[in-house]
């Protein structure tokens, strides 16, 4: 294994990254834009097609940060193992990670449902109208909650990982690696 793993680590960041900015962006400013057009079946229209043009750019950023974090917790098996902070982080990344994948093909679920529903119109993306069926409302309304739940979940991503950033600085591997030796009491 190399002594570096600047790919992989950039991978797993530029990749969080993406995913984490296009979610927000696609809240904030595609579904407040889609909003402000003035036919109501436009507004679903338009965020419906903005958000399938993200979406193949989106599987490549979650594929890029997946496979850079599986390189990351190969290249640093025996950290992960040793280390209390690291590891603990390690399986807090990994299953928020997951949970945000759910979130995200839900997200592509609802998304479906909406767009199939545009002709009926709505206040915003994730707003019904008095026109908009039912199904579309309902799908308008998770989705409300979904778009807000995603940057969340992969904001807080970015957090552990300057967290993880913070715990491969030296003097926080000495205290791990003292901590492990019986008798000697915490460091620092």
């Amino acid at each position: 294994m190399p002594s570096t793993n600047s790919v992989v680590r950039s991978m797993h960041d530029l990749g969080l990254a993406a995913w984490f900015g296009g979610t927000l962006m696609g809240a904030v400013g595609l579904n407040g834009a889609a909003a402000e057009a003035k036919d109501p079946t436009e507004r679903l229209a338009l965020s419906s097609k903005g958000w399938a043009r993200w979406a193949p750019v989106n599987a490549a950023a979650i594929g890029a940060h997946v496979i850079g974090g599986v390189g990351l917790i190969g290249a640093n098996t025996s950290r992960v193992a040793a280390q209390p902070g690291a590891r603990s982080n390690t399986a807090v990344k990994s299953v928020l990670t997951v949970a945000a994948l759910g979130l995200t093909a839900y997200s592509g679920v609802l998304g479906r449902k909406v767009a199939e529903g545009a002709h009926t119109g709505g206040a915003g993306a994730t707003e019904p109208s008095a026109s908009t069926s039912k199904e579309t409302a309902d799908a308008q309304r998770q989705l409300k909650l979904v778009q807000w739940a995603l940057p969340a979940v992969t904001g807080t991503l970015v957090v552990l990982g300057a967290v993880q950033g913070e715990q491969q600085r030296p003097q926080q591997l000495v205290k791990a690696q003292l901590s492990r030796i019986p008798g000697v009491s915490r460091v620092g």
